[in-house]
């Protein structure tokens, strides 16, 4: 009798895009090794970079526990130290930064809907915000779905864990706990995934909050995690340290260590654990009914591997999987049936791909598709059919594959007319502060969409079919890089991008907007683009025809906009009409060399800021830090930026610049910085503005002492509350008066918080200009300083200018104007009138 096992790669692993990879006779040993280990573990915690992937590493590699982690965000609202994106974008590269390092310490990755909207002091802020019970569904989901013997906690449900979103983390992992067996819990969920219970939950107790802990400490199960793989040939805490590496833009690059790693796991919840966490669980075939006989075929299946020729291995995989094809279905039936049929593939050293003329395509569109199947074993093995739904795509063959010779296949057939977009299931929908709109509640949890298009491959070997799932991908030699890759993704026939994505108009004058229209189709496009705005606004001509002839064909076509005489923030639309057909979408990229390219596809929108806004000066020197959108945004405001090199900050450049903006966390990132700072300071002694953006006080690259013409202490405070009242200290400083007239209505709009890291103690010959709170807490008066230093000003700020200019609020482009402007508004100390003259 034949067996037909369908094998899809569960999308909880790693990143779908991945090319064949193709592990070594060691790596296969350890993963056969994992078929007779039936133990699950789930890492909670609310942020990337939260996880202990010492834990996770040791967990899925030493204990061959199947092993994920659940963040509860997509860390959308942190800071980006190797680019501009923020929010929803830097919420996709954190994503794909977790699923890099899942890839390398062997996890399982999920998320909630919750959206991180920065820092928050409590988790009452954070449950009102995310909505407690739509993310409690999505724990409970998770868990039933997943279905861990053991949960681990990050943080503690409390104040120790530092940060709300990490406390509300804790507190759903204890509710969760205690519903995911309750049938009136959730029940919608039932029929899918039924009800499942975790034997023992805990918290990984960190040094921070309890320094004293150790082995002996009651209530306590300590784990070494530095435990030597030789199979692996490194230590868990070595193969961490690569994987917390993949958290970049978190600037959380890692060193790997030898020896014994201990970590705490104290008692929470359920069965309390003495010694080992897996000691209350079954983790044997025994816990699956008629599981018991699988065990011994897998012991000798061990026992007889040869490194040397591992698909000798294969006829006894294939008897381990007719025993596991015989249970009743349940998870680990599906788990190991993934598992063997992956073995199979690696031990036969199958390489199965599938590559496109094209990175993208439009529904309704030809695809050209190039197999290349290969069979690196004497077996003998068979192709029986190849399948993609999307393509309409079934041919049934009956082509052998022989020992290391390629069978080459090319076929081009259209992709159907109602194939969904790629763009990232949890961005599709506009979503709330604090929650995604999602409308498919399966997707719920995945990190990812499932492959665009994907080839079911059917192989034939000694009468058992096996069927792969292969994604159709796009590859490309870089003269440098070598053979690089990127998904195959579905897409609009043509996207539109807008020159910007806010626009300021400070008076009633017009401005030119242009759009990029740009083909991402292979058949010649034709219609006309204009322009939505709203009442009162209005763009000559009022549309424009267009004409775009082949596939990466793109043409910028400009309006002018006339605002209203009011000020307003609105928004101005793009669309297109071809062929009837309404194409409104723009496209987003981003691409970094540590994971697949991603693409976006917002709505082709921007911002509308209609304010009387006053400028003084011509030319803004700006010196990049971590990544933020100050250019763009003065260049809105009208001011030529130079965006200054390191060698380019000299004296000569500096005295033709009549401000200078540090980009955020420059003195964090830009290790030049001490070296050029003396030169900056002398600028402002001789008349120059100086705008010194937030940093942290850690990982500074200059001396603390040297930044500022006086003492100033960085601290951690903060307020997160953006709707937080703002007190105006000294109304008529230069800074809150000219030329815009600073009041606290300039405050309202502001998004995720009013700053960041602000100096708690400073020289008095700051001046403190501004004094925020958030609830229950004291005043702060240290978001903006200001000191005049011999001729100039220095401003030190840590209001969150890089969010709130990228998102048109009014108020933060009058301040910050008034703030480039104060070497031009403000006359010399030489040349004011001395008292009694």
């Amino acid at each position: 009798m034949r067996i037909v096992i369908l094998f899809i790669l569960s999308a909880t692993v790693g990143s779908f895009a991945q090319t064949a990879s193709q592990p070594n006779a060691a790596e296969i040993k350890l993963r056969l090794k994992k078929l007779n280990f039936l133990g699950t573990v789930l890492y909670l915690a609310a942020h990337p970079d939260d996880e202990n992937t010492r834990a996770i590493a040791y967990l899925s590699n030493e204990r061959l526990a199947t092993t994920g982690y659940l963040s509860m965000t997509r860390g959308d609202g942190g800071q980006n130290l190797i680019g501009p994106e923020i929010r929803d974008q830097l919420g996709l590269i954190r994503t794909q930064e977790l699923l890099a390092a899942r890839r390398v310490d062997g996890g399982h990755q999920f998320f909630t809907r919750a959206n991180d909207f920065g820092y928050s002091k409590n988790d009452d802020e954070a449950f009102r915000i995310w909505k407690k019970q739509e993310i409690l569904s999505d724990v409970v989901r998770v868990i039933r779905k997943f279905q861990p013997d053991i949960i681990l906690t990050r943080f503690p449900p409390d104040e120790r864990a530092g940060h709300g979103h990490h406390t509300a983390s804790a507190v759903l992992a204890q509710e969760a706990f205690d519903l995911t067996n309750d049938p009136s819990a959730f029940p919608e969920q039932l029929a899918s995934l039924g009800l499942w219970q975790v034997k023992g939950l805990y918290t990984n107790t960190g040094r921070w909050w309890n320094k004293d802990i150790n082995e002996n400490t009651e209530g306590i199960v300590a784990m070494d995690v530095g435990v030597y793989n030789s199979l692996l040939g490194k230590s868990y805490s070595e193969m961490a340290a690569v994987s917390r590496t993949q958290h970049k833009s978190q600037g959380f690059g890692s060193s790997g260590s030898r020896g014994e790693e201990l970590e705490f796991f104290e008692f929470v919840k359920g069965y309390h654990a003495k010694k080992d966490i897996f000691e209350t669980v079954n983790t044997t075939w025994s816990r699956v009914e008629g599981g018991s006989k699988v065990e011994p075929v897998v012991k000798k299946l061990i026992a007889e591997y040869n490194e040397e020729n591992p698909s000798a291995s294969v006829s006894m995989l294939l008897k381990v999987r007719k025993e596991i094809v015989g249970l009743k279905d349940g998870i680990w039936k599906t788990r190991k049936l993934e598992e063997v049929n992956q073995l199979i593939k690696d031990c036969l050293g199958l390489y199965l791909e599938v590559k496109a003329d094209n990175y993208y395509v439009a529904p309704g569109e030809e695809v050209e598709s190039n197999f290349e199947l290969v069979n690196r074993s004497n077996l003998p093995l068979k192709v029986k059919r190849i399948t993609a739904f999307v393509l309409s795509y079934d041919s049934v063959l009956e082509s052998a594959l022989v020992d290391n010779k390629p069978l080459r296949l090319t076929s081009t057939k259209t992709i159907q007319s109602n194939t969904p977009y790629s763009d990232p299931y949890w961005l599709r929908e506009s979503h709330s502060l604090g929650l995604f709109t999602v409308k498919d509640k399966s997707l719920i949890g995945k990190p990812e969409n499932d492959p665009a298009i994907q080839f079911q491959v059917q192989l034939e070997l000694n009468g058992d079919l096996l069927t792969y799932i292969v994604p159709l991908i796009y590859k490309w030699t870089d003269p440098v890089k070598g053979e690089l890759w990127r998904p195959v993704e579905v897409v609009p026939a043509m996207s539109l991008n807008l020159s910007e994505s806010v626009v300021v108009f400070s008076d009633a004058k017009s401005k030119s907007v242009s759009v990029l229209a740009k083909s991402n189709s292979g058949h010649q496009l034709k219609g006309e683009i204009s322009l939505e705005l709203p009442k009162g606004w209005r763009s000559e001509p009022a549309r424009q025809a267009f004409e775009l002839a082949s596939r990466g064909d793109e043409k910028s076509i400009s309006f002018t906009v006339f605002p209203s005489n009011e000020e307003t923030t609105s928004t101005l639309k793009a669309k297109a009409i071809v062929g009837g057909q309404k194409l409104d979408q723009s496209m987003q990229i981003i691409s970094y060399d540590h994971f697949p390219i991603q693409t976006l596809l917002p709505p082709a929108e921007a911002k509308l800021v209609r304010i009387d806004l006053k400028k003084a000066g011509g030319v803004i020197g700006y010196i990049e830090g971590a990544g933020d959108q100050i250019p763009a945004a003065l260049r809105n405001m009208g001011y030529e930026v130079f965006e200054m090199k390191n060698d380019e900050v000299t004296p000569e450049n500096l005295a033709k610049m009549d401000a200078v903006v540090l980009g955020i966390r420059a003195l964090n990132t830009n290790e030049r910085i001490q070296y050029f700072m003396p030169d900056l300071l002398e600028y402002v002694k001789k008349g120059g503005t100086m705008i010194v953006q937030y940093n942290t006080n850690s990982r500074m690259g200059i001396d603390k002492d040297k930044f500022s013409p006086y003492p100033l202490t960085l601290s951690r405070d903060r307020v997160t509350d953006e709707d937080s009242e703002v007190r105006i200290l000294k109304p008529d400083h230069i800074a809150l008066s000219t030329p815009n007239k600073i009041t606290a209505k300039d405050f309202d709009g502001w998004v995720q918080e009013r700053g960041l890291y602000f100096p708690n103690q400073w020289d008095p010959k700051f001046d403190a200009l501004l004094a925020t709170n958030d609830p229950g807490e004291e005043m702060t008066e240290g978001s903006l300083l200001v000191a005049k230093y011999g001729e100039g000003n220095y401003v030190y700020t840590g209001l969150s200018f890089f969010r709130e200019l990228p998102e048109g609020v009014p108020g933060a482009y009058k301040l910050f104007a008034n703030l480039v402007s104060m070497s031009k508004t403000q006359k010399p100390a030489s040349q004011k009138i001395k008292p009694g003259k």
